[in-house]
């Protein structure tokens, strides 16, 4: 009788590690998931930072926008809104609809960012107004940025990108809305073209002639 009661005194605990083991496995990778989704969609906060030049002021005229993406791929819209030469007349925001994902556009004749998907509105300083982000008080996340020189600089977050050998240097893509399709046929959320087009090729290599 103690034996069956050893035996199953074991099988028990063996049970128990088990299901403790597979927690925890699926606990871990469910945080690493969270964590990258969070660093590509979000600006990372406490991490190192990097300063990278975007391109020179005078390249952006007022109230226009440029499309530019991160080291990391992060789609950034940098609107200009003013004609001082400094910082304050520019303006870096995740150009990712903190709702589902989508891509959002500055809008210049309505002073606004918009994003198609679901209609969901922002205002001048990416703060939601309307739609499903309004109703869930989403803004867009905001990068630093320097004019040193006549020369616009972004601050993003680097410290996880040498680890994974990724270059640190981003891109500028195009003008804000070059190159995107809406109507019928074209889905809004994937409105980019993919980076293996002659296109994205060709803004990489302009991107890289700016930064010369």
């Amino acid at each position: 009788m103690a034996q069956e009661n050893t035996g199953a005194d074991r099988r028990s605990f063996l049970s128990r590690s088990l299901g403790f083991m597979m927690f925890g496995a699926l606990a871990a990778s469910y945080g690493t998931f969270t964590a990258f989704a969070g660093r590509f969609l979000y600006p990372a906060h406490g991490s190192r930072q990097s300063w990278l030049l975007v391109k020179p002021t005078r390249e952006i005229s007022e109230n226009a926008s440029i499309d530019y993406k991160t080291p990391a791929g992060a789609p950034v819209t940098i609107t200009r809104r003013g004609r001082t030469g400094t910082a304050e007349d520019f303006l870096a925001l995740s150009s990712t609809c903190p709702h589902l994902g989508c891509k959002v556009s500055w809008e210049p004749h309505n002073s606004r960012f918009f994003c198609p998907c679901h209609n969901g509105v922002f205002d001048p300083d990416g703060v939601a107004t309307h739609g499903p982000p309004a109703e869930a008080h989403q803004s867009l996340p905001q990068y630093p940025l320097k004019v040193e020189n006549g020369l616009l600089y972004i601050q993003v977050p680097t410290e996880y990108l040498a680890s994974n050998g990724i270059a640190q240097k981003g891109v500028v893509v195009a003008a804000a809305g070059e190159g995107d399709k809406r109507g019928p046929g074209h889905d809004p959320c994937l409105s980019v073209k993919p980076a293996g087009t002659a296109d994205a090729h060709a803004s990489r290599a302009r991107g890289d002639e700016e930064r010369v």
